[in-house]
């Protein structure tokens, strides 16, 4: 059974001549061959990162947009038919027109319209058009009050190719005479601004980040040289990762958004575990090393910690893989170059111009394990455990609560600010429009069908709630019946004995599209079905993506589980980290249901929220959020299991080494929260939510669970902490790196 140690303040530690810790060999070979070849390994680093400014240089210019589509759904296959078998499929944008006077009926206005319409088709990337006008009056693409009406358009290749066409188009159709005015709005127009503005904050929040975290690092060193130093190693970080970023747009396909993690997480890891080296340098320096000496051991001891705080960062983020998404693969490409390249500089650039410069970095006293405030608070707090312990836990879990509101919706235009040109456009077709022809549902029914079967099948599918309008080859149909006949413009629903439908919904059906669609494949057809169109895209995403998160999640937990055994040799240990990881997990979602989906704060940020959130963002700050959250366990674990290892008890080795760790580990979440704060002045939603959910993670993390769940809990937990069974314990002796 555990025993419970005592919760008096310990003994006096031992002096320099107790046994030190072994350092894995290889590591300990790393820092002695760095300390010997300093001026090399530096030259080569600045030639690394010249070749790799080049190279960064173009690297947003190659990386590439993505549309919500799950690969190998239904509804992508349904929209690759229609373009193949039929010329048509989903509509990218559209112009908004409105009549200057009068109604889109009058003469006037007609013509200038169809002259719009036909200068809009002859533009490259174009490959269809359609209108209120060309569709022989379709009440879907007009107003409710006839002053304005629609012209919707497909374009042409990758989503790339077809949002670089846009952004040439946009301005050229923005424009007013006497007849008409014309305003550029729809899905592809609205992520194209999206993704504009976030390229735009990326150049801002380098010009914010980069002094921000420097004056950061100046407080904490007090001297210029050593902050550029640790600077200039998160910088190394995020010129690299943007240049093998470059290397893999060439082979596959990497969002843009990508670029905005890179910059944050570069700065905050590479900056995190120069400070961890730095930290560990100083204190062999302090024991009276020379800087050689205290190199190698920096490098022999920090670099076991390094080493796995790299680890649990780049699985949870590699896990990304699993999505069969290339938007959140290209966040695990970035997320595993962040990672490689701050280990790098930590381990063998920083250590190298140490090596040089580390006379300068010589602390004025040695720091002591056995003093301090940390030393002195977490003694307090594991006197009395239940006391500090319960507190906190209810803290975190009032922050947690509104994550029981979690509500996944679809996105809109909303995502953009008020006084973007795409969303004034999307606000004014839902005020004036009735329903939303750029979001209609597409039916295909691949074999012959009767006349007699199509009239039917859309009738039917016109009665169901939240539908509009149906358009087939047989005419036009609401409510259950034929409005207009079939005119020239419905054999386009016709190709080679196959037929397919157009279901256009709603403003209010597209709250619940999910609902909708299902709705329209309970309708009895005449033969099998497939359904396609943006609200398809939409579900067939999220429901893709919905499915892949728990085997998402489950591996992260278990991959970290292992790892944090391998570091430890404990069962309760790495059991205990996950738990307090979900915990920080669940502020992090409660903090952007609570703003972002509630809208809290909504004044305060310039966000609009829509009552929903986007799926997407939410599984990758999982993923980023785990990872860092991590990334402090394993510093503070680190230094607990080593003064363990020298003293055998737990209260004195949680106190030694939250004193050795805990500011580290406040300096470290201070800069990287920071990093990410910048971009709360963004103008993007996923962004600012990015930011403010991330940073507030990181500081409650920092402070409330590594501050005091983590001292209490091992605490209670006694020598337990440090059990497992026989058979794992000698796995663990086998497969484990110990100090």
């Amino acid at each position: 059974m555990a025993t419970t140690p005592t919760t008096t303040p310990p003994p006096s530690r031992p002096g320099p001549t107790a046994p030190e810790p072994s350092a894995p060999p290889l590591l300990a070979r790393l820092g002695r061959g760095v300390a010997r070849r300093p001026s090399r390994i530096l030259l080569l680093a600045a030639l690394v990162t010249l070749t790799a400014l080049v190279l960064a240089a173009g690297t947003l210019d190659r990386l590439q947009l993505s549309r919500f589509e799950s690969p190998g759904s239904e509804s992508l296959q349904v929209e690759r038919a229609l373009e193949e078998n039929f010329g048509t499929g989903k509509h990218h944008f559209l112009l908004l027109v409105t009549a200057q006077q009068g109604t889109v009926d009058d003469p006037g206005v007609v013509e200038a319209a169809t002259a719009l319409e036909e200068e809009l088709a002859a533009r490259d990337g174009v490959a269809e058009t359609a209108s209120y006008w060309s569709r022989e009056g379709s009440p879907a693409m007009r107003s409710d009050d006839a002053t304005q009406a629609l012209i919707t358009v497909r374009m042409a290749g990758t989503v790339t190719e077809a949002r670089t066409a846009l952004a040439e188009i946009s301005p050229d159709f923005t424009r007013a005479d006497d007849e008409i005015r014309v305003e550029v709005g729809g899905g592809d127009e609205i992520f194209r601004q999206a993704a504009a503005q976030a390229q735009s904050d990326f150049v801002r929040a380098e010009i914010i980040i980069l002094p921000l975290v420097f004056a950061l690092l100046l407080l904490l060193y007090r001297r210029a040289s050593i902050a550029g130093l640790t600077l200039a190693m998160g910088v190394y970080s995020v010129v690299t990762t943007l240049a093998l970023l470059r290397g893999a747009a060439a082979l596959t396909e990497v969002s843009t958004f990508a670029a905005n993690l890179t910059l944050v997480m570069g700065i905050g890891l590479g900056v995190d575990y120069s400070l961890f080296v730095i930290t560990r340098f100083r204190e062999e320096l302090a024991r009276g090393l020379s800087v050689p000496e205290a190199v190698e051991l920096a490098v022999a001891r920090a670099g076991r910690t390094v080493i796995f705080s790299g680890l649990t960062v780049a699985i949870a983020l590699s896990c990304l893989m699993l999505f069969p998404f290339p938007f959140l693969q290209s966040f695990a490409y970035a997320g595993v170059g962040v990672v490689l390249t701050s280990v790098i500089a930590a381990l063998v650039i920083l250590p190298a111009a140490l090596t040089k410069v580390g006379h300068r970095v010589r602390p004025r006293s040695r720091p002591r394990a056995d003093s301090g405030w940390w030393h002195a608070n977490s003694l307090r707090m594991m006197r009395r455990p239940l006391l500090y312990g319960v507190p906190a836990l209810g803290l975190v879990l009032v922050l947690a609560a509104p994550v029981a509101g979690l509500d996944f919706g679809l996105p809109d235009a909303r995502v953009l600010p008020e006084g973007h040109s795409s969303r004034d456009v999307q606000e004014q077709i839902e005020a004036g429009f009735g329903q939303e022809e750029m979001d209609a549902v597409h039916v295909l029914v691949d074999s012959a069908t009767t006349p007699e079967q199509a009239d039917a099948y859309a009738a039917a599918l016109s009665r169901v709630s939240g539908v509009s309008q149906v358009d087939a080859h047989t005419g036009t149909y609401q409510d259950g019946q034929l409005t207009i006949p079939p005119g020239a413009v419905a054999e386009r629903y016709v190709s080679d004995g196959a037929t397919w439908f157009s279901v256009v919904p709603t403003m209010a059906a597209l709250e619940d599209a999910s609902g909708l669609i299902d709705d329209l494949r309970d309708v009895p057809a005449p033969t099998d079905t497939a359904i396609g169109g943006y609200p398809a895209d939409l579900t067939d995403f999220s429901d893709a993506l919905l499915e892949r998160a728990p085997l998402v999640f489950g591996m992260v937990l278990l991959v970290t589980f292992v790892l944090l055994f391998l570091m430890t040799g404990s069962l309760l240990l790495p059991l205990k980290a996950i738990v307090l990881n979900v915990l920080s997990l669940a502020v992090m979602f409660g903090v952007i249901v609570w703003v972002f989906q509630e809208g809290n704060l909504s004044g305060l940020l310039g966000f609009t929220a829509n009552g929903t959130l986007e799926v997407t963002f939410p599984i990758l700050m999982f993923c980023v959020a785990f990872g860092l959250s991590m990334d402090y366990e394993v510093f503070m674990l680190a230094r607990i299991k080593e003064e363990y290892d020298l003293t055998g008890d737990t209260t004195s080795a949680v106190a030694a080494g939250l004193q050795r760790s805990g500011p580290l580990v406040t300096a470290a979440a201070v800069v990287l929260a920071a990093s990410f704060a910048v971009y709360a002045t963004s103008s993007v939603f996923y962004l600012i939510m990015l930011a403010i959910g991330t940073a507030a993670v990181i500081l409650v993390d920092a402070t409330l669970i590594r501050g005091v769940l983590v001292p209490v809990t091992m605490r209670l937990a006694g020598r337990a902490n440090w059990w497992a069974p026989r058979p794992l314990r000698r796995v663990h002796a086998r497969l484990g790196l110990n100090h």
